[in-house]
């Protein structure tokens, strides 16, 4: 498994060049980064012919790979799908995370499902294909149509999963699944799993300003922290035979850069720990 960062927070809260942002990276002790290649990532999507290889070449520079980027491709026909898959295929990098289509609300599920599969997916598989690249259906939790690992596992039948994978993410999953929903997902997702996504949570009462009321919501939290059991999470990657990127998401939108750097060296040593004892 290559444990790599995902560059989303470096720009988000430190608004780093890239340079700097894989100077930190590398300093923290990951072997890669997950690159943003979308609207306002390292990589707008419209630029990403010229300045994708730019980037890669500053990530490589320090040592870096670069498996995979996210973007918020969702049709092979749009938002310059064809030039990110091309130009990452190009560059070496292996697996595209692809963006969400939101839950379109209650009584349209089922059509949902299908059209995406039948008519939206088939073009960006076909897409990946005469790439050589693995596009990545991320596990998102809330009103999205892959909140479900059922849902994602119905969205990605009779698809190879070498070209059209899923992108998993327990955090999420334990979220929408807390005692064991998160377990039987990655059980009816194995064969399709390529790409795996860290982060924690925990379920928190905030008082809703409208109606006084105390109400649940979902932070963000550090990974030896949170709902999810990391040490049996990677013990079924393992007897799976996952060895693909893992990205470490480090969404702490509370940190400022100082405090989201020390809190990713901890997490980053955290998970070496549970896969050294593998």
């Amino acid at each position: 498994m290559e444990l790599i960062m995902f560059t989303k927070m470096l720009k988000n809260i430190g608004n780093l060049p890239l340079d700097q942002a894989a100077d930190y990276i590398s300093d923290i002790g990951f072997v890669g980064a997950d690159l943003t290649v979308r609207e306002g990532g390292y990589v707008l999507p419209e630029e990403a012919k010229r300045r994708l290889p730019e980037a890669v070449k500053i990530l490589r520079s320090r040592r870096l790979t670069v498996p995979m980027i996210t973007t918020n491709v969702i049709d092979a026909k749009k938002g310059h799908a064809k030039d990110i898959f091309m130009t990452a295929s190009e560059c070496g990098i292996k697996y595209i995370k692809l963006g969400y289509w939101q839950y379109e609300g209650f009584g349209k599920i089922k059509d949902q499902i299908e059209h995406v599969r039948s008519r939206i997916l088939k073009g960006i598989f076909e897409l990946s294909e005469e790439y050589g690249v693995t596009a990545g259906i991320h596990i998102h939790s809330g009103d999205y149509l892959t909140a479900n690992p059922a849902f994602l596992w119905m969205l990605l039948q009779d698809f190879n999963p070498d070209y059209l994978c899923a992108y998993i993410d327990p955090g999420h999953m334990a979220v929408e699944g807390g005692l064991s929903g998160w377990k039987m997902g990655i059980d009816l997702l194995q064969e399709h799993i390529r790409m795996v996504a860290v982060k924690n949570l925990g379920w928190f009462q905030e008082k809703d300003e409208k109606t006084g009321q105390k109400r649940w919501k979902a932070r963000t939290v550090p990974l030896s922290e949170g709902l999810v059991p990391w040490p049996e999470v990677f013990g079924y990657l393992h007897n799976v035979g996952f060895d693909g990127p893992v990205s470490v998401h480090s969404e702490y939108e509370h940190l400022n850069l100082e405090d989201l750097i020390r809190q990713t060296t901890e997490d980053l040593a955290y998970l070496k720990g549970i896969l050294e004892r593998l």
